[in-house]
C-alpha cells in the first residue's frame, strides 16, 4: 500500500470532498467539475493524485472517464490506524 501517498492525498480538502462525492456514486470528470468552483485542469490534477494514491479508480467508457472510490485502500488505512491505536 502506498500509505504516504494516501495520507498526502487525504491532506487536501478538495480531494476529501471528491471522495465524499464518489462515496455516493461513480461520476465522470465532468460531473465532478460541476460540483466545484475551480477549473477542470485543477480537478484533473486532484483526480490524478487520488488515483496515484490508489484511493480512486478510473474506467474509460466511450468518450468519458468514470471515477470510482476504491474502498480497498481505505480499508487498509483503517486497519493500519486501528493497529496503531492498540499499541
Amino acid at each position: 500500500m502506498k500509505l504516504n501517498d494516501a495520507f498526502k492525498a487525504l491532506n487536501d480538502p478538495t480531494r476529501r470532498d471528491i471522495l465524499e462525492l464518489l462515496k455516493k456514486k461513480d461520476l465522470t470528470a465532468g460531473e465532478i467539475v460541476e460540483k466545484f468552483n475551480i477549473s477542470g485542469p485543477s480537478i484533473s490534477h486532484h483526480l490524478e493524485i487520488l488515483k496515484r494514491a490508489g484511493l480512486i479508480e478510473s474506467e474509460k467508457q466511450g468518450q468519458f472517464v468514470l471515477y470510482t472510490l476504491n474502498t480497498t485502500v481505505l480499508d487498509e488505512i483503517m486497519g493500519w490506524l486501528i493497529k496503531l491505536n492498540k499499541k
